[in-house]
């Protein structure tokens, strides 16, 4: 099959997306392997998961100063680099410390190349489809849920889990030869300047769109931390089938992130707000289908869907209020989905703790969701405020939606 050139360039972020996916979501998988052969138990393993989204978090602000005055190509393949050389001290490493500090460094990548890459990706394409260029390569972190964790699991299982580390190891050089092979320097998008950059985190509409992604996608985690758990003791689902319905999840974001990505190209701010509202219903109606096998199962495909349409309007907005200084806000809104993670595991956990059921879990998530949405309107309602000629109208159409 003959691949358009001009989607190339989107295509082999794609597969870097895929890789970092894999080695960010594998881990979990794998905690019984690591736990026995490092001799540590499983909440010790459980760790390398919070370190490596603590590294994600640190890394972003961090690798975008560092990697400023770089060109944008040689800055992903910089990144690319790091993430080799992390994976590759996660396959060799002789015992639980180095895996932290390995796990670590492989994360240091994300926040940076995500954002750096929504960047470059808005630029390849003319303005109306920048959204969509943006969940194309977004795409690769979703599939890296269907297709990379779980036969990175099955790997892991068989051959140990060093196994599944040397094979990330080879899927990212193969992802840095596919960026340095069909990414092109983009001369014409300067590097960023750190001062600009850092006096836009002073726009409240930029604070305000990093808000609508902690809280829009944190709810999503509020309840999917704890899908497992969910499936097999509320949808009485086997051990051995909750791993079936969790690649269904995986192919419900697979088909949310293309649609999210068109749904933004036509009316961004809209479409995020019509997408929160279903995020959110079916949060809710999950507190009531999670007591039945079918009704569970087609519940979470759907809400895989919802889910990931919020993720490349999420980043667009991001990137569109950023104006011309999108650099640094880009990446510091993928830690923003990363603090949504680890904020709405922490409210699951604390309603869990406090003695409630799981369906409440899921109301928390939906409640947790509706703040998002909130945000959202808030954000709406201050770009009216700042364009009173067009006062009547129901929202101010963003640049994508001017197009």
């Amino acid at each position: 099959m003959n691949v358009p050139s001009s989607r190339l360039p989107l295509l082999a972020l794609a597969v870097a997306a895929f890789a970092i996916g894999t080695t960010e979501f594998v881990i979990m998988g794998l905690l019984p392997e690591v736990a026995a052969d490092l001799r540590v138990t499983i909440p010790a393993a459980g760790m390398l998961v919070s370190g490596y989204a603590l590294g994600v978090a640190v890394g972003a602000p961090l690798l975008a100063a560092l990697t400023a005055k770089l060109e944008r190509k040689r800055a992903l393949l910089l990144l690319m680099g790091l993430f080799i050389v992390g994976n590759l001290l996660c396959a060799i490493a002789p015992g639980y410390d180095v895996l932290m500090v390995a796990r670590v460094v492989a994360a240091f990548c994300h926040g940076s190349f995500f954002g750096i890459g929504a960047v470059v990706a808005a630029h390849l394409v003319p303005v109306n489809q920048r959204a969509r260029a943006i969940a194309l390569m977004f795409a690769g972190l979703t599939l890296a849920n269907v297709l990379g964790v779980p036969f990175g699991t099955f790997l892991g299982q068989y051959a140990g889990w060093r196994a599944t580390f040397w094979a990330v190891t080879v899927l990212g050089i193969v992802a840095a030869f596919a960026v340095a092979r069909f990414v092109p320097a983009l001369p014409n998008l300067k590097a960023p300047h750190m001062g600009r950059e850092l006096r836009v985190l002073r726009e409240p509409q930029v604070l305000i769109a990093l808000g609508m992604t902690v809280l829009g996608f944190g709810g999503v985690f509020t309840v999917f931390t704890y899908i497992a758990p969910i499936l097999q003791e509320q949808s009485h689902i086997s051990p051995h089938w909750t791993g079936a319905v969790l690649v269904l999840f995986g192919l419900g974001t697979t088909i949310g992130n293309i649609l999210g990505g068109r749904l933004a190209d036509w009316k961004l701010m809209p479409s995020l707000a019509g997408i929160l509202v279903a995020l959110t219903l079916l949060l809710v109606l999950f507190a009531w289908t999670m007591h039945s096998t079918v009704a569970s199962i087609v519940t979470v495909f759907v809400w895989g869907i919802a889910a990931f349409a919020t993720v490349a309007p999420l980043q667009s907005r991001v990137v569109h209020v950023a104006g011309d200084a999108p650099n640094l806000a880009s990446t510091l809104n993928i830690a923003a989905f990363n603090l949504g993670n680890a904020g709405g595991a922490w409210l699951g956990g604390a309603v869990l703790a406090a003695g409630y059921a799981m369906p409440v879990v899921s109301l928390a998530g939906a409640a947790v969701t509706v703040a998002g949405l909130l945000a959202t309107m808030a954000s709406v309602a201050l770009e009216r405020r700042a364009t009173p000629a067009v006062a009547g109208c129901a929202w101010i159409p963003s640049e994508t939606d001017r197009t």
